[in-house]
């Protein structure tokens, strides 16, 4: 049996939407930095990658025309490495390892690069395309399946009573757990300082100018947050409970991890952090696509003979404060092995980006506090759930 092992990863610091610092930053080099880093840690040759397999949710405008391929190249790697796109949303990270991992178990591929990356500055703008957008059919069969996220937050809210106090408690933890962990570096073995053109108007000219800025560290993070403060944010729908505060955050970023296959791993001069055990998805109802972890991670163990408590650490996608602590309640995950240095909330949101962000987290976190197995889940637009099981090493 081959193993698949995630050896290396690199990321970029995740920068605010829209008015933060990759808002000018293409989608291929802003991820050729991540791959190039990557396969630099992993003491890997460039010539000897056999695919590199990203993900992204919004594939247009800097990410069409197979991000994974251009980003590939903007990282300098040769003609002959080839890449594959793909798009399960809110997972396409961690689904672009796995599949990178399939690939090393099932296709004799020896080095593949996985990730994920989303550009929201530059793709979802007024520039968008919508053309068709809605298939009629489709909806006769299922009338939410275009429903907003934050609407589906919503239905979540109402239909199984998680109150707005609760998600803004949440919502405080995460982005207390963030800048605890920011302080004592606990991001700094992921992240990779990039220097990029910043595009920055003029709030009364409207005059845009161009400023270099190196960015180190994630700049999402909120360390003020008080419970009075998120209790002021006006819900984004009158009479609703999601707001700002207790939502994911908009940002743009890059993350990709090398995989090699264990022989040829060992073969290298580096330190591997985790094992590739396996993967689960699922389906639900897209109006209440925020719950699919709990249909998918019951998948996982099972598919693995696992039970919860063999699990040491999780990482559940903050899309929103109210679908995480449903799940949580579900699931039985105790608190505090759960998203222990925050997430999406406090950290951002690049959608295809997160899962591979996530997945390298939990087996960094992981070999610090000494588990075995870790989890990464997290919800999927259309009305989904996926779970990747992972081993530390």
């Amino acid at each position: 049996m081959r193993d698949a092992l995630i050896v290396s990863t690199a990321r970029t610091p995740l920068a605010k939407s829209y008015r933060g610092t990759f808002n000018n930053t293409t989608a291929p080099t802003m991820t050729g930095w991540a791959i190039k880093q990557a396969i630099i840690r992993s003491g890997a040759d460039p010539k000897k990658i056999d695919d590199v397999i990203m993900g992204a949710a919004l594939q247009q405008g800097t990410t069409h025309a197979n991000i994974a391929r251009n980003s590939a190249l903007a990282a300098g790697l040769p003609v002959t490495v080839s890449g594959m796109s793909i798009d399960r949303q809110c997972s396409s990270g961690m689904m672009a390892i796995a599949i990178a991992a399939k690939q090393i178990i099932s296709d004799g591929m020896d080095i593949v690069v996985g990730g994920g990356l989303d550009s929201i500055s530059l793709v979802q703008t007024d520039k968008m395309n919508l053309h068709k957008y809605v298939d009629p059919n489709l909806v006769s069969k299922h009338k939410h399946i275009y429903m907003p996220m934050l609407q589906t937050a919503e239905v979540v809210a109402k239909r199984y009573n998680i109150s707005r106090e609760d998600q803004d408690q949440y919502s405080l933890q995460s982005q207390l757990r963030t800048a605890k962990a920011q302080h004592e570096g606990k991001f700094d073995n992921e992240i990779i300082p990039v220097t990029a053109t910043m595009k920055v108007m003029n709030k009364e000219t409207k005059e845009i100018s161009y400023v270099e800025k190196t960015l180190e560290k994630d700049e999402c993070n909120r360390p003020s947050t008080t419970i009075e403060g998120l209790r002021t944010l006006k819900p984004v729908f009158e009479g609703g409970c999601i707001t700002a505060g207790n939502a994911s955050q908009l940002s743009d970023g890059a993350s990709a991890c090398v995989l090699m296959e264990g022989s040829v791993a060992a073969k290298h001069n580096v330190t591997p952090l985790g094992i590739y055990r396996g993967i689960a998805v699922a389906g639900c109802e897209p109006d209440e696509m925020g719950i699919g972890p709990i249909y998918a991670v019951p998948k996982l163990l099972k598919q693995n003979g696992l039970k919860m408590k063999d699990i040491g650490l999780w990482e559940l996608n903050e899309a929103f404060a109210v679908q995480v602590i449903y799940c949580r309640e579900v699931l039985n995950i105790p608190n505090e092995i759960l998203n222990v240095n925050g997430g999406s909330i406090s950290i951002g949101h690049p959608y295809g980006m997160s899962g591979s962000r996530m997945v390298a987290h939990a087996l960094i976190e992981g070999k610090r506090r000494g588990v075995k197995f870790v989890v990464s889940t997290m919800c999927v637009g259309g009305g989904m759930g996926a779970a990747g099981l992972f081993e530390v090493i």
